[in-house]
């Protein structure tokens, strides 16, 4: 994430959190993160530099008003103007992480070969709550190549329990690798 980022993320974040409405801004830049990624082509558009400024900031709020928090829309407006709409992804992590860190919410990304049961699930969950101390936000991923075991990622951290890894130390330790 870039400086740029960071710093558009938090302010957005400063502001809404003075408001409250940390909730549904974060909900609603998940979804607009979502939406531009469907839509590079007007992603491009907006950031087409032969375009004036003003046309493009135009053709922003016609498609966005009324169906955004004004606050949202005028950050939009902010980013094209700047030419910096490609940063929006970083700045919705940046926003992320202030939410994150002020709901006390921790995320965490799940890789197994095949999706986990509703039990599974929520032994996880419970199990990463007691760690933590905090709401835990889990995103799953299947991977065939792990073959079977758990691969965590949690808070920069990775916990690779899976039967590729274990695998992996054995031909190290057959090898005389360190």
């Amino acid at each position: 994430m870039t400086e740029l980022a960071r710093e558009y993320g938090e302010g957005l974040y400063s502001l809404c959190a003075e408001e409250n409405l940390t909730e549904d801004m974060l909900a609603e830049l998940q979804t607009l993160k979502a939406l531009l990624r469907q839509q590079p082509d007007f992603v491009r558009l907006l950031s087409n530099m032969s375009i004036g400024k003003q046309e493009r900031v135009d053709i922003l709020d016609h498609a966005l008003r009324g169906q955004v928090h004004p606050y949202m829309l005028n950050f939009l407006k902010i980013l094209c103007e700047r030419g910096a709409l490609h940063e929006f992804e970083g700045c919705e992590s940046a926003f992320r992480e202030c939410f994150n860190r002020d709901h006390a919410v921790a995320e965490a990304t799940v890789t197994t070969v095949e999706p986990l049961s509703e039990d599974q699930r929520a032994r996880l969950l419970s199990r990463l709550r007691d760690m933590t101390g905090k709401t835990v936000h889990l995103s799953e991923k299947t991977d065939p190549a792990v073959i079977g075991g758990v691969l965590l990622e949690m808070n920069g951290q990775r916990y690779d329990n899976t039967v590729r890894h274990r695998l992996a130390e054995i031909r190290r330790a057959m090898a005389g690798e360190p």
